[in-house]
């Protein structure tokens, strides 16, 4: 487990365990996340869930941020797709326009469309390597 004071992870993290170290090097570091998708936890698109400790201080500080609860959480989102990973609340005020974005425009057809650009990120990143 780790420190929910702490930051965003970011590189170095002693949190990340060795084998979350060669996941990230290998960017599967979400794989793990599948068996939270089978489970029903999570969805495959979605908002990223937050770590709860955050979830308070970002519903404290941003407008409407518990609308991104409205619906189930997900692997990757319209978000992740037009920012990546954020670091901090302005990131976290960013995200949550396109997460709203998603909110207004969900479908099967607009979840396609950010599966298979998900999947063509991955690919780039695999190249870029």
């Amino acid at each position: 487990g780790g420190n929910s004071d702490t930051p965003w992870t970011a590189e170095g993290d002693p949190r990340v365990t060795p084998f979350g170290r060669i996941l990230r090097k290998l960017h599967i570091d979400e794989l793990p996340q599948a068996a939270n998708i089978l489970r029903g936890d999570l969805s495959l698109v979605g908002p990223r869930p937050e770590q709860p400790a955050y979830v308070s201080a970002l519903a404290d500080a941003i407008p409407f941020y518990d609308y991104r609860h409205l619906v189930k959480p997900g692997l990757t989102g319209w978000a992740q797709i037009n920012l990546g990973y954020t670091s901090d609340a302005e990131g976290a005020r960013e995200k949550l326009q396109y997460e709203f974005y998603y909110l207004r425009n969900q479908s099967l057809p607009f979840d396609l469309r950010i599966v298979i650009l998900t999947l063509r990120s991955l690919v780039a990143l695999r190249k870029a390597r």
